[in-house]
């Protein structure tokens, strides 16, 4: 039988580090599935780039905030399930506030977010989502970094689970590995 890939991706300013990623990956470890947190550049489409090397026939996407956005991209075209927790939906609109300088903590680097990021994110954004069912939304309404109603009307054609309160790190996380397991079909 051939192994699942589970390709993790982090969000803006984050790292393979991630909590939700060492949690995810420390739960996963019991299944027979290749799990994978890539590095991601601050450029978004190198960034893409990374993950689209990745992505095979057997491949399943998890993204979180800046990931989820990635995820819901590479889903929609490569047709493969992901699950978005707490996911941008247009980072473009957002991202203009972050112009300038920037330190990624985790990965330890500083470099310069400009408006040709911003044009990159706005290029992969999707109006529409064709296969909206292939997503699961985990959605808090505490975020305080995105609006949760947004993601709950982009993905209105998604499964969803929105849990009032929480904050944008999506508070009790492994409490949803179950749901995971089980919407991406790992055994």
């Amino acid at each position: 039988m051939v192994k699942k890939r589970v390709i993790y991706i982090h969000g803006f300013n984050s790292s393979p580090l991630s909590a939700k990623a060492q949690l995810l990956g420390e739960f996963l470890a019991h299944f027979n599935v290749d799990y994978q947190v890539p590095l991601l550049n601050h450029q978004p489409l190198e960034a893409l780039v990374t993950i689209e090397r990745m992505i095979n026939s057997h491949t399943v996407l998890v993204g979180s905030s800046l990931g989820g956005f990635f995820a819901t991209y590479l889903s929609q075209k490569y047709r493969v399930p992901a699950v978005l927790i707490n996911p941008a939906v247009a980072p473009h609109e957002l991202m203009n506030s972050f112009l300038g300088y920037q330190y990624n903590p985790y990965q330890q680097y500083h470099y310069e977010l400009t408006l040709e990021h911003v044009a990159q994110l706005k290029q992969l954004y999707l109006p529409q989502l064709p296969s909206a069912e292939l997503m699961l939304l985990l959605q808090q309404s505490g975020d305080e970094v995105l609006d949760f109603q947004q993601a709950v009307r982009y993905y209105k054609n998604s499964p969803q689970v929105v849990e009032f309160g929480g904050d944008h790190s999506f508070i009790g996380f492994e409490r949803y590995f179950a749901r995971i397991v089980e919407f991406l079909k790992i055994t």
